[in-house]
């Protein structure tokens, strides 16, 4: 495998690499020829996943935020990420602005409108559809699903990292956080398989992620320009988009992903402006403030609400919450060792404090604020206390809809759709740059520039990835994507809950002291473990 990683320029390592890219590309190719048994495998894969595992998603991501609030609080909290003496690289607002991009405007704008509404108008309890408390639950469930909830599965991996990578001195791989239980291993035979195993989760978890920004994509050419909602509109959307960002990938981090994540922020926050001054500016101001008492009240039951009383309901089974907690969890986790890596990387020399108040803080209040916004905007206008309305029916028809018929409200209609395609396109697009960047330091082990090829090779990866997974779900489509999500999440849920005891037993032996010390002036990113010795890069990359 190292003979083959030199002679086609690689600087990787060739185990992790390669056995990636085998194992991948061997998915595509029975996806091609075998897609109906494989979606079929899926959809049991996930009926029995979340019949008799939902608990352990709900209880799990309770546990990570209970964790991560206790280690913030305790003297572990004053342990800095690097040396003691080291300060942090980015200024607070350069990081604050840099975990907006990395995280949050996806997710936001395909579920900004469109989560409010399929609760106001369905409620997840027994209240009234469309009445006032319907628009309150409908929010509390909102906030749930997308703050404190979402960014702790983001921050116990990104913890995880940076406290291994930046104290311990090792490799910036997912192995690294398991050297407490495995020691030299992670270098070995085990190490290099959880390395291959989170490569593969992050492909699909980010693949079913460009699968279901192509459908909102798609769902606003429909409505701008008149484009069938079919199958191979979004595989064309998806060519698209994958062109752009393996044109990112080439012109580099500085003048790729910084010039995109920047174009992405100013654009999200002047459409969210936008809403507010053009709507009910006064209503929703006063909602902001409501909103966080709503999730303030709702946050303790609902983090330990597992429907365990629909068996005896018209639902039956799990109920409402398997489509959408489970779902989320899901699929917010195969993000975690993208994300891991990512806030790892931006955040040496904060202490433990700082990075868990930080992730955790700062992106739940700016979604708190995008909610109240948009939410209460798009409720107010479907009509509380009446029978639903048009953005109702919209949601109802297709998901992706929502966004889009929410502006049929607003004036200068047009462009303003317009401009939420372009903004949801680079989100994708800037997603995929930055992913094919994380996974290739997932292969590489450190942070230090690789050869183009090899991010090329991701990110065309999964862009293939993500068009064929739309070929799979067909007309289904947002229901074949949650299969092969809840699917592929379980595995990475348990690989990540484990983060957590690694986390924990590492803080612990530090305190007496079990841990080697970290060495001054060594690389971070070092790995001087003969059977992980990479490839050189060729000259000229």
């Amino acid at each position: 495998m190292e003979q083959l990683a030199t002679r086609l320029g690689l600087r990787t390592n060739p185990a992790i690499f390669f056995w990636s890219a085998g194992l991948m590309l061997l998915f595509l190719v029975l996806l091609l020829l075998f897609p109906d048994p494989i979606g079929e495998a899926f959809g049991t894969g996930r009926e029995w996943i979340v019949t008799n595992l939902g608990w352990f998603f709900i209880l799990g991501v309770s546990s990570w935020l209970a964790f991560l609030i206790w280690v913030a609080v305790s003297k572990y909290g004053q342990i800095r990420l690097g040396g003691q003496d080291s300060k942090p690289a980015y200024g607070n607002l350069s990081w604050f602005a840099m975990l907006f991009a990395g995280g949050i405007g996806t997710v936001l704008m395909f579920w900004g409108v469109a989560e409010p509404i399929s609760h106001f108008g369905t409620p997840p309890r027994d209240v009234e559809p469309y009445s006032v408390a319907a628009a309150e639950d409908a929010m509390a469930f909102s906030l749930y699903h997308l703050s404190l909830h979402t960014w702790a599965i983001f921050t116990l991996p990104g913890l995880a990292f940076a406290y291994f990578i930046y104290r311990h001195k090792l490799p910036m791989r997912v192995s690294s956080v398991f050297y407490p239980f495995l020691k030299e291993r992670i270098h070995g035979p085990i190490g290099k398989a959880i390395d291959v195993f989170a490569v593969l989760g992050t492909l699909f978890g980010l693949a079913v992620s460009l699968g279901l920004g192509t459908s909102q994509i798609n769902a606003g050419l429909s409505e701008l320009l008149g484009w069938p909602d079919a199958v191979w509109p979004k595989v064309l959307i998806i060519t698209v988009l994958t062109a752009v960002a393996v044109t990112s990938i080439v012109a580099g981090l500085d003048k790729g992903i910084k010039r995109l994540s920047n174009l992405n922020i100013g654009m999200a926050v002047a459409l969210m402006l936008f809403v507010l001054f053009a709507g009910e500016t006064v209503f929703l101001l006063r909602q902001v403030i409501e909103s966080a008492g709503i999730y303030a009240t709702n946050i303790v039951p609902l983090s330990f609400w597992n429907d365990a009383m629909a068996r005896y309901t018209d639902e039956g089974g799990w109920g409402w919450q398997g489509g959408w907690t489970v779902f989320y969890w899901a699929w917010t986790v195969t993000w975690s060792p993208f994300m891991g890596v990512f806030l790892a990387r931006i955040s040496r020399g904060r202490t433990i404090r700082e990075f868990v108040l930080g992730v955790l803080v700062a992106p739940s209040l700016f979604t708190l604020v995008w909610f109240a916004i948009f939410g209460w905007s798009a409720m107010e206008l479907d009509g509380i206390g009446g029978d639903g309305g048009s953005i109702s029916a919209a949601v109802a028809e297709s998901v992706p809809l929502a966004m889009f018929e929410f502006f049929e409200n607003f004036p200068a209609t047009t462009l303003v759709q317009g401009l939420a395609v372009v903004i949801v396109a680079l989100f994708f697009a800037t997603s995929a740059d930055s992913a094919a960047l994380v996974i290739d330091i997932l292969c590489v082990g450190d942070g230090d520039e690789s050869p183009v090829r090899q991010r090329v090779f991701w990110g065309v990866s999964m862009g293939a990835l993500a068009a064929l997974l739309i070929v799979l779900g067909g007309d289904s489509g947002l229901e074949a994507l949650q299969q092969v999500i809840t699917v592929i999440g379980l595995p990475i849920f348990i690989l990540v809950f484990a983060m957590l005891f690694a986390l924990l037993k590492a803080l612990l032996e530090e305190k007496d002291g079990f841990l080697s010390p970290e060495l001054p002036g060594a690389d971070p990113a070092s790995d001087t473990d003969e059977a992980d010795r990479r490839s050189p890069a060729t000259s000229g990359d």
